[in-house]
């Protein structure tokens, strides 16, 4: 259906139109068929344009556009799931002054001139995944899908060894419906690509497909040859306990004495500062963990202030995600040289559009050898996906 308002400017109609389309496509590609096709940093860039035109012109917005939605439909091999209580994705801020706006805004709604404590713990690079336990038994895990509807992939959850099969401890609930991130470590990754070149299969672009791939496998025992894990990070739903939580804190603590893995970076801070500092020091730390991670995300310790803050379409006001830089980009091949080594091996070497990633300008870019040059079919004036190591 072709918007049309007559106020607006028709260029601009064209535009947030053709950003629905694309935004859609990659959504499809992403979250549908596991098979993303631009770094997240390039999704990133035209949501936030949809959004910002959206903003400019009110009139514009419509109910199916991709800012007004979660994810996108499940693949219809898997049985659906309705979550009870709808798994919404995070907002995010790409700079200090953005978190400071957003902590600004947050102290304002909440009639807070202090400091507000915060929990801040690593954003995973993986899959959402829904945890369902009933009279202390795991019997049911979904997919987030499209935050309302996702997949039932329960046979392949349960070969995760991370993920109890039944609670543990005290004070279990009748009912607990838990959230948290399945991710495939960066070493299991490694032997997983490696032993499927030992017997030339496909290989994963990164551990986060690697992840989303083995959940979604209908054979239960290909998953459980997968080097998967999985940290919960947040409740969904708790009915048939004597315990009262009034902490986002006190909630992981017992998630952990029931136990369910946390993931041990986990932090609270106090203010706007606590959370840069914490998002410093784990950037610093960034390459040394065992997994990968995009960012940090902060979430309002004290459960009743969420609950004042509610939620906007897409996500808490009470969370935000903080981005790292970019370290995937877009760039142009514009030659293909080669290097001599000491033994005299050539090295087929591309020169890359010089392409900022991650506050670093490539502009070369190792081939290793023609036999992976023919592989992918590697050509002048090929765009391409860079990411720093």
């Amino acid at each position: 259906m072709t918007i049309s308002t007559p106020a607006i400017p028709a260029a601009t109609v064209q535009r947030v139109q053709t950003l629905r389309e694309t935004l859609r496509e990659h959504n499809y590609a992403y979250y549908v068929l596991d098979d993303p096709r631009i770094p997240d940093s390039e999704y990133d860039r035209l949501m936030r344009e949809l959004e910002q035109l959206e903003a400019q012109y009110p009139d514009l917005i419509r109910a199916d556009s991709p800012t007004q939605r979660v994810g996108a439909e499940p693949l219809s091999e898997f049985i659906q799931v309705t979550h009870d209580v709808p798994m919404l994705s995070l907002g995010n801020v790409f700079n200090d002054e953005e978190l400071t706006a957003f902590d600004q805004r947050t102290r304002e709604r909440l009639a807070q001139t202090a400091a507000i404590d915060y929990i801040a713990e690593p954003k995973l690079d993986g899959l959402a995944v829904s945890l369902r336990y009933e009279a202390g038994e795991l019997v049911r895990a979904a997919t987030r899908g499209d935050g309302t509807v996702g997949e039932d992939i329960t046979h392949n959850v349960r070969t995760i060894s991370s993920v109890p099969l039944r609670l543990r401890g005290e004070h279990q609930p009748r009912l607990l419906e838990v959230r948290g991130e399945v991710i495939m470590p960066k070493a299991g990754f490694q032997q997983l690509n490696a032993h499927a070149r030992q017997h030339q299969e496909k290989t994963f672009a990164n551990p986060r497909n690697a992840a989303a791939g083995s959940l979604r496998q209908l054979d239960p025992r290909i998953t459980a040859t997968r080097p998967l894990d999985m940290y919960c990070y947040a409740l969904g739903l708790v009915e048939g306990t004597d315990l009262i939580f009034t902490t986002h804190e006190q909630t992981l603590q017992q998630l952990a004495a029931w136990g369910l893995k946390i993931n041990p970076e986990i932090k609270q801070v106090n203010g706007v500062q606590g959370c840069l500092d914490y998002y410093h020091t784990i950037g610093n730390k960034r390459n040394a963990l065992a997994y990968d991670i995009d960012g940090v995300v902060y979430k309002v310790n004290r459960l009743a202030w969420q609950t004042d803050l509610g939620f906007v379409s897409r996500a808490p006001r009470w969370a935000i995600a903080h981005k790292f830089p970019a370290q995937e980009e877009l760039s142009e091949i514009l030659a293909v040289e080669f290097q001599v080594g000491r033994t005299g091996a050539l090295t087929p070497v591309a020169r890359l559009k010089p392409t900022l990633v991650a506050g670093v300008i490539v502009s070369n870019a190792t081939l290793h050898n023609m036999d992976e040059v023919q592989r992918k079919d590697i050509r002048i004036g090929d765009t391409v996906i860079i990411r720093r190591a």
